[in-house]
């Protein structure tokens, strides 16, 4: 009975502590979440200020480009400028010839000789080929002796007219006579034209055995051979002259450009086009335009123009695809910006303008002519103002910029400058190495190319040498452990020139240093396969590396 009552307690003391912690739970949970969110916001207040502290020089350099909009933002700057700009349009065009002309036989003949050398220049009139005349040469002196012989009959006739009428005059013979004499002189009289005629045609069929230029340029392939039988009907003809001094040019702009190229082409100076190669790098003829097409194409919205080159060189060929430049006007004295310059915003166009304090202002623009890689604007602007080319992604109204120069690129060094194995600087003993002046922190090596690979060829006392903080351990022997080569004892004041590694270095028996061995395997088997030259910057560039470590350690 005890037991149980004892038990009833119990439970009703488990019943009630289970319920109290059911209710003291989210309060618990609730007070973590919030000191776990005021500890987070007093870290990263912390971490912000550390991060405002630290110099550009700092580690904060490498994120100075990704931080806030409110923190110094760095810019690559331009100069607006004052310069005479172009109103161009570009378009693709191709070269067309002047004129074309297929030369072919109007006779059906053998060919018996050629006159022209293919690609040859010609001029009109010039004989090209000569075909077999012998039928043609028959031809002619039959109609030339049948010609003879009606005029013969025709002066007879007309002798015999003259007799009739003096006898008539006497009353000797009738009239009927004398006119039936002089209608079979008419009629003579005809068919000496139509022999004359004839003779003409048997000539002139002569005459185009001998195929001459019809118009001048340039010959293309010949397309029949010696000995082959031409004929008028053939599709291909003889030959293809293409006249390109001077040379047409047909390219099409937009319709909207109409009316400008038109006031243009009324005025007294003619409109200026040139051609350039795919890339733009070289320009190959300047000429003019002549003329525009009759109707817009209604498929593509433009309508063709088409230009005269005087092609003097040679160097435009007919259906040559080139880059077309056709100035439409120049403007003297514009403001001009480069491209990179001009922003484009939901305002319309504006410019990253830098004042005296490194802030930058929005300045709106308005951009005009386009003349490569600089732009004509007009807008609260003036020569000589410093516009935003590079980072403007992240700037704001009134933002702090700094002004980041170019970098110039790096000059190659002269053979025996540097810490190369010869011709190296002296230096003191236990002095480290330090970096050359316009070597960068993580800048990309040169190729290998030295003649020893470091941790090799050192003496037993190596100098004494700045402490550096520890690093991964590197393979013995190899490149990151141990003294660089040749950056041991170095030649100092009375000193002998070089050092261990260096033009003095012993070799081995198979022309290859003594030190080798130390190496890792693949590292032996690369520097086994270097040249001179190869073995030379590799050594180079293990002591640049060293060089940058202790320089860091001190």
């Amino acid at each position: 009975m005890l037991r149980s009552e004892s038990s009833v307690v119990r439970s009703e003391g488990t019943f009630t502590a289970r319920g109290q912690h059911g209710k003291v739970l989210p309060w618990v949970l609730a007070a973590a979440l919030l000191a776990g969110a005021g500890g987070g916001g007093w870290w990263w207040t912390q971490h912000q200020a550390a991060d405002s502290a630290k110099t550009p020089d700092g580690s904060a350099g490498a994120s100075k480009r990704f931080a806030p909009g409110s923190r110094v933002q760095p810019v690559s700057v331009a100069v607006v400028q004052q310069r005479d700009m172009a109103a161009m349009v570009q378009a693709i065009g191709n070269m067309a010839a002047l004129n074309t002309a297929v030369v072919r036989a109007r006779v059906e003949a053998e060919l018996t000789k050629l006159h022209f050398t293919e690609g040859q220049m010609v001029q009109a009139g010039q004989l090209l080929a000569e075909l077999d005349n012998r039928a043609q040469q028959v031809a002619l002196a039959q109609a030339q002796g049948q010609l003879v012989r009606d005029q013969a009959l025709l002066k007879n006739a007309q002798l015999d007219w003259a007799r009739y009428k003096d006898l008539l005059a006497k009353d000797s013979i009738a009239a009927q006579q004398v006119d039936t004499q002089e209608a079979q002189v008419r009629q003579l009289q005809g068919t000496v034209q139509a022999d004359q005629a004839a003779v003409d045609n048997a000539q002139l069929q002569l005459s185009y055995t001998r195929i001459t230029a019809p118009i001048s340029g340039r010959l293309g392939l010949k397309q029949a051979d010696l000995g082959s039988t031409v004929r008028a009907s053939d599709a291909n003809g003889l030959v293809t002259i293409t006249q390109t001094q001077p040379i047409a040019l047909v390219f099409a702009v937009p319709e909207g450009m109409l009316p400008r190229l038109r006031g243009k082409m009324g005025g007294k100076e003619p409109l200026v086009v040139e051609v350039w190669d795919r890339e733009f790098r070289n320009r190959l003829g300047q000429g003019r335009v002549t003329t525009v097409d009759n109707a817009i194409d209604a498929t593509t919205g433009t309508i063709k123009v088409k230009a005269e080159f005087a092609n003097a060189d040679g160097s435009l060929f007919p259906n040559q695809f080139v880059n077309v430049r056709l100035t439409l006007a120049i403007e003297k004295n514009a403001l001009a910006i480069p491209n990179t310059a001009l922003q484009r915003g939901a305002q319309g166009s504006f410019v990253y303008a830098v004042q005296a304090d490194s802030t930058v202002v929005v300045r709106r623009v308005r951009p005009g002519a386009a003349d490569g890689d600089w732009v004509a604007i007009a807008g609260d602007l003036a020569a000589g103002d410093r516009v935003v080319t590079d980072g403007a992604d992240r700037l704001r109204e009134g933002a702090q910029v700094d002004v980041i120069a170019p970098q110039k690129p790096r000059e190659p060094r002269e053979p025996g400058q540097g810490g190369g194995a010869s011709g190296s600087r002296p230096e003191q003993p236990g002095a480290p190495g330090k970096p050359p002046a316009d070597a960068q922190p993580g800048a990309p090596a040169s190729k290998p190319t030295g003649p020893v690979a470091e941790g090799a060829g050192q003496p037993s006392n190596p100098p004494p040498s700045r402490p550096r903080p520890p690093g991964p351990p590197g393979p013995p022997g190899g490149p990151e452990s141990g003294p660089l080569p040749g950056a041991g004892p170095q030649a100092g004041p009375g000193g002998p020139p070089g050092g261990p590694g260096g033009p003095g270095a012993p070799m081995g028996p198979d022309g290859m240093p003594p030190w080798l061995d130390r190496l890792p395997p693949e590292v032996q088997e690369r520097f086994k396969a270097m040249n001179p030259e190869e073995r030379k910057a590799f050594i180079e560039k293990m002591r640049e590396r060293r060089r940058q470590r202790d320089a860091q350690g001190g």
